[in-house]
């Protein structure tokens, strides 16, 4: 489970804490660090919208590979499924989270095809009136 910054500024043991009981701290950072989660949830429906306008971009380029786009959308739909269903329906979360990871995994395709063929210099197309 990630860590966030309020679970671990009651856990650090700073001196102004010690007005609070040891329990209570513990409850505390545990509250924080699950509130932390909930957030990166709630942040992954975001990154999963993002990826619609770009799997458009991709899609009009014209240099990348349209399927790269379409792949780029279905990892969206997988984020915002993922996301959807653990804040909506929890207890269907596990089931959907199974099939969502696949459908994110089509996020990879675009990195590599970055990496590989969009580091290449673009040859400038020269005019016939120069």
């Amino acid at each position: 489970m990630p860590n966030g910054p309020g679970a671990l500024t009651l856990v650090g043991g700073s001196r102004f804490l010690s007005v609070v009981d040891a329990p209570q701290r513990d409850a505390l950072a545990y509250l924080f660090v699950r509130l932390h989660s909930q957030g990166i949830i709630v942040a992954s429906i975001f990154w999963g919208l993002w990826l619609f306008p770009f799997g458009i971009l991709v899609m009009r380029s014209g240099f990348i590979p349209r399927a790269l786009g379409v792949l780029l959308m279905v990892a969206g739909c997988g984020y915002v499924a993922s996301a959807g269903t653990s804040l909506l329906l929890p207890q269907y979360a596990p089931v959907v989270n199974q099939f969502a990871i696949v459908l994110e995994a089509a996020e990879l395709p675009i990195i590599f095809w970055l990496l590989i063929w969009g580091a290449r210099p673009q040859r400038i197309a020269t005019s016939a009136h120069s």
